[in-house]
């Protein structure tokens, strides 16, 4: 029978404090960062472990997020997970970004006290307030009124008084106001939307997910002579640009016959660190089995493959994971086979009740809320290559779902292949 398991158990499926994640300047005068906010410790542990420990190292950057009530911008029934890093639902089907996922775009943005930046996707006016402190004028547009309207609102009370909310389609930008220094959009279209470009100053810089719905690559993307030249930054999931950009999508994912990319781990990426098809990689590898010869693993069971991926973690606790998002509608799969092949060697639980290596996948509703958490695992100590599988029964409401793999904070290491789901 597979087991519902409720979120409460399971941190380590977003890396506990995932999933969905400081200008030498200042908050705004009356920010609600003082002595005595009771958010205030748990806003320094975020950014010490799960954001200055990813990578993010621009001190202004780490300073913004130190100071941002992130707890002011989220539903009042999602305060008690505000500054664990993972993305969390904000209604009207859309999510408030992973404080990781927001340091990240912060610091690729390369902020700076002059600049005039324009944002598409308010959300709940997180990013918008991350910025406010770095920059000169923030112009953040929202296509759902009901977030917009709120997150003008909060914005306002907290003094956030350099960043003006405007309700429309992003896809159109804010021509009024052009050109800007910088651009940075929180939802993914397919492709570049023109008015964007033009927007754009000569020389400026915008910061963009782009692709499918559910294989997306974070851009940084520089305007010269008109035409703007890429840098690919990392693979990602966002919500996706509605509106006319929602219109002109070509690709749609298939609803009825879910798939995950690169579940073998076949692909390599430009560098063993990156797994293509997979994102939010903390502490992970692919490794080509020619090159696991030497290593101290029981070998005594083959992958019968030519790659697989490795998390190893020293420190209990520590992130160490991946993610991959597809389309799961609960009207049209009605169960699911999980399966992997799974590798373990010296893993000794983390810090919390669930930190041990496992494979889950959450299904969410129509508004992006958690239905349903399955596993396969956890597991502990050290075993050779062994096939795990089981069946699911996915709920109704489902409408996608999100499959995460690693160590989730757990010690040791786990080698994962053939990580698998097909409709029955």
């Amino acid at each position: 029978m597979v087991t519902f398991i409720p979120w409460h158990r399971q941190w380590f499926l977003l890396g506990r404090a995932f999933a969905l994640l400081l200008c030498l300047g200042h908050a705004p005068a009356s920010s609600p960062v003082l002595a005595t906010d009771p958010y205030q410790r748990q806003r320094q542990q975020l950014v010490e472990n799960h954001i200055r420990g990813a990578g993010i190292s621009d001190p202004r950057v780490l300073k913004a997020l130190q100071d941002t009530p992130r707890h002011e911008f989220v539903p009042a029934g999602q305060r008690m997970r505000a500054y664990f890093d993972m993305a969390l639902p904000i209604g009207q089907s859309q999510t408030i970004s992973s404080p990781f996922i927001v340091a990240l775009m912060t610091e690729a943005l390369d902020p700076q006290p002059t600049d005039k930046v324009l944002e598409i996707g308010t959300g709940s006016g997180y990013q918008a307030a991350v910025l406010s402190p770095l920059v000169a004028k923030v112009f953040t547009i929202e296509i759902v009124a009901p977030l917009g309207r709120r997150a003008e609102t909060v914005l306002s009370r907290l003094n956030y008084d350099n960043v003006s909310v405007r309700i429309g389609d992003g896809f159109l930008g804010w021509p009024e106001e052009a050109p800007f220094d910088k651009i940075i959009v929180t939802c993914s279209p397919e492709s570049i939307p023109q008015p964007l470009v033009d927007q754009l100053r000569e020389g400026g810089m915008i910061i963009i997910p782009v692709g499918e719905r559910y294989q997306q690559t974070l851009y940084r993307m520089i305007k010269q002579d008109g035409k703007l030249e890429r840098q690919p930054l990392q693979p990602t999931l966002f919500v996706p640009m509605t509106g006319k950009a929602e219109s002109e999508r070509q690709q749609q994912p298939d609803l009825a016959n879910p798939r995950l990319q690169n579940d073998n781990f076949l692909e390599a990426g430009s560098d063993d660190q990156t797994v293509p098809g997979w994102y939010y990689g903390r502490q992970v590898r692919r490794v080509a089995a020619a090159d696991d010869e030497a290593s101290s693993l029981a070998t005594t069971a083959s992958t019968d493959s030519d790659a697989f991926v490795r998390f190893e973690n020293k420190t209990s606790g520590l992130n160490a994971h991946l993610l991959q998002g597809l389309p799961l509608d609960g009207r049209q799969v009605v169960t699911l086979r999980l399966s992997a092949r799974i590798r373990t060697e010296d893993v000794v639980r983390g810090e919390g009740i669930d930190h041990l290596p496992a494979v889950a996948i959450t299904c969410y509703d129509d508004q992006r809320r958690e239905v349903a958490t399955y596993t396969l695992g956890p597991f502990r100590g050290t075993t050779d290559w062994t096939e795990h599988s089981r069946l699911l029964r996915i709920p109704f409401q489902s409408r996608e779902a999100i499959v995460r793999i690693g160590l989730f904070g757990a010690t040791g290491v786990a080698d994962f292949d053939f990580v698998e789901i097909s409709p029955q």
